[in-house]
């Protein structure tokens, strides 16, 4: 089995690997500039500020495994309770030259899947019970080797940081207002506090807003590259893609209830948590449309025909 710091068998991708760097780079700088301006504008609080960002962001990133796993009502499962889907795994992370994540399953109808971690070590590849009922084998490794694919590339740490750090904009936003700091201190005049009580709030949805916009480019550029690696390591595009047909056509069939508390988690999902309508209206969707997924399949598959 290969190290964490070994290439796997999973098809390098040179634009993820840019699009990550890129959006990381982007957002760390923008989390630093709106850190200092907090600590510029509330002045006396900026211990306050240092230590809630630091010991979140270093909390987030280092139970990002368990925090999405009970978030998603995920459990971790033995190969005697389920001898198939550790089969599967066993067998693409041979396939891969990976190691094995954990696995665990989700007690929920709807039929998705999805990958966490903030390292091939620490990974764990979650399944519904609704995915278990409605994919055949070949379908059900085709969606494993896909958030497989997430864990060997990384990106789902990736994924994890840069959609934190927009969160926390917000959340130190918050506590800066709540905590009674905007006004800088007792000898702070009134002009300057009303000032700084809307500069950062101000401030704080602008980083907020383009984190948002950085990770869902990220996002759905991630899903076509780990739909190419599946289909690639796998030799079974076909495969994969009757998989997202039956995973997207049965998603819109689920109440829209349920769709709405999944919805939180798009980001790491095998397909979108969306109604039919919502999906068509979605400007900025965490994946690539339906359409876009199956032409790439089609186009993989032609390619290896030859």
């Amino acid at each position: 089995m290969s190290t964490p710091g070994q290439h796997t068998r999973f098809a390098p991708d040179r634009g993820l690997t840019g699009r990550m760097v890129g959006t990381m780079f982007l957002i760390g700088l923008l989390y630093v500039g709106f850190t200092g301006l907090l600590i510029a504008l509330l002045r006396g609080a900026w211990p306050i500020i240092v230590l809630i960002s630091g010991g979140l962001f270093v909390a987030q990133f280092w139970f990002s495994d368990k925090i999405t796993e009970r978030a998603m009502g995920a459990h971790r499962v033995t190969p005697e309770q389920y001898p198939q889907l550790h089969g599967a795994v066993d067998r693409l992370c041979a396939l891969a030259d990976m190691p094995k994540p954990r696995v665990a399953v989700a007690d929920n109808d709807m039929p998705n899947a999805f990958a966490t971690g903030r390292n091939p070590r620490n990974a764990v590849v979650c399944v519904t019970t609704g995915l278990l009922r409605r994919l055949e084998p070949e379908e059900l490794e085709g969606v494993l080797a896909h958030e497989l694919s997430h864990v060997a590339h990384r990106d789902v740490a990736v994924m994890t940081v840069a959609g934190f750090l927009g969160v926390l904009a917000g959340a130190m936003t918050r506590i800066a207002v709540y905590g009674g700091f905007m006004g800088g201190g007792r000898n702070s005049n009134d002009s300057n506090a009303a000032i700084v009580a809307l500069v950062v709030p101000l401030v704080s949805i602008a980083v907020y807003a383009i984190s948002f916009l950085l990770t869902r480019l990220l996002s759905r550029y991630r899903e076509l590259a780990a739909d190419r690696a599946a289909a690639q390591l796998t030799g079974r595009p076909s495969a994969l893609a009757s998989a997202l047909t039956k995973v997207t056509g049965q998603i819109a069939a689920i109440p829209t209830k349920d769709l709405r508390q999944a919805q939180a988690y798009n980001a790491f999902y095998f397909a979108p948590a969306l109604s039919a309508r919502e999906a068509a209206a979605q400007l900025f969707s965490t994946h690539p449309t339906l359409e876009q997924r199956l032409a790439q399949l089609a186009t993989i598959s032609t390619r290896l025909g030859r």
